[in-house]
């Protein structure tokens, strides 16, 4: 039997990752993402301006220069240093600390993630000392599907530049420059994904790290915990399969009591909750990416009855699902 063309396009428009972490990056992010590579002559400063809603990262490609947090906190920046801002904190560059900052980079608006790529957006006074460029890059994301694990990321996260020991981080950063550098055909195409991977990189380096630091909670510790990992991979593979803790536990290779509790203790919820709310920010997406009736959207989220798929939607978004996607509709 044919399938309906709502059908076929809700797989098009929307295929569930096979893990958690590229979920993350595929589902949190709304809009277009923007990217710059910026030059400043010495002595210089620029002030980036807080953007709630966003996250943004800036990597320095060539010499140096200092980061001043809104509290006053600093930190010295190398080349190849990358500067992960998860929550849209406010900052300060510059030569040296003391350098007087102008106006900010962007300001408080998501008009910016309309413009089109650049590598000269930015435009400080220019100096004649020694050379700083950075690579520049922000999301937009949508509140309300913004993951747990992005939530509980630190301010900012530094990564500082170890030869030979990122072997996926560097290479995507000096295909980004280049690209933003020598604009070509497919330009366009190639500066949304390599983005992507790059905040992909960026947090995979960063869990990466948290062992070292002795986490023993939190989505760090999930993500570094096999058992966890695969539990977590299997809800995101197919959120509409009717999982229990049981299947769960299968899947995570442990005993249903002892996957509870350790899945509770990392992921800071039950199992069984955080696969309701990964259903329901999967459905946020169908209803407000695709047409697709709700009938549609309740059987890809594991919903048999239309029913219950919108009282469970109304109880996590406040809106019926409906009005939800009319909304959303007017919004665009």
């Amino acid at each position: 039997m044919l399938e309906s063309p709502s059908f076929i396009r809700l797989r098009l428009d929307y295929a569930p990752g096979v893990d958690v972490l590229s979920d993350v990056i595929a589902v949190a992010r709304t809009g277009r993402p923007r990217s710059a590579l910026v030059r400043w002559h010495a002595p210089w400063g620029q002030r980036f301006a807080s953007v709630p809603g966003s996250a943004g990262f800036q990597v320095v490609v060539e010499g140096s220069c200092h980061r001043t947090s809104s509290a006053g906190e600093g930190t010295v920046l190398r080349t190849g240093d990358v500067l992960f801002l998860p929550h849209g904190n406010g900052h300060t560059l510059g030569d040296t600390p003391a350098s007087a900052p102008t106006a900010p980079a962007c300001e408080a608006t998501d008009s910016r993630f309309a413009e089109p790529f650049t590598t000269d957006r930015i435009r400080p006074p220019r100096g004649d000392g020694p050379v700083t460029s950075v690579l520049c890059g922000a999301y937009q994301l949508e509140p309300s599907r913004t993951h747990p694990l992005l939530r509980g990321l630190p301010e900012f996260i530094h990564l500082p530049a170890h030869a030979g020991r990122r072997p996926e981080l560097d290479p995507a950063v000096h295909l980004l420059a280049h690209e933003l550098e020598h604009r070509r055909p497919g330009t366009d195409s190639a500066v949304p994904a390599l983005l992507d991977l790059l905040i992909l990189y960026i947090l995979r380096e960063w869990f990466a790290q948290e062992p070292a630091r002795q986490t023993t909670t939190g989505w760090a510790a999930a993500l570094n915990d096999p058992t966890i990992t695969a539990a977590l991979n299997a809800m995101h593979r197919d959120p509409a399969a009717p999982w229990t803790v049981a299947a769960l536990a299968n899947e995570a290779g442990r005993s249903r009591a002892a996957f509870a509790r350790r899945f509770t203790d990392l992921v800071g919820q039950p199992p069984l909750g955080y696969l309701t709310w990964w259903r329901m920010t999967t459905a946020a997406r169908l209803l407000k990416t695709t047409d697709a009736p709700l009938r549609t959207v309740a059987n890809q989220v594991g919903y048999a009855s239309e029913f219950a798929f919108a009282n469970a939607f109304k109880r996590t978004h406040h809106t019926a699902p409906g009005k939800f996607r009319a909304q959303n509709d007017q919004a665009t």
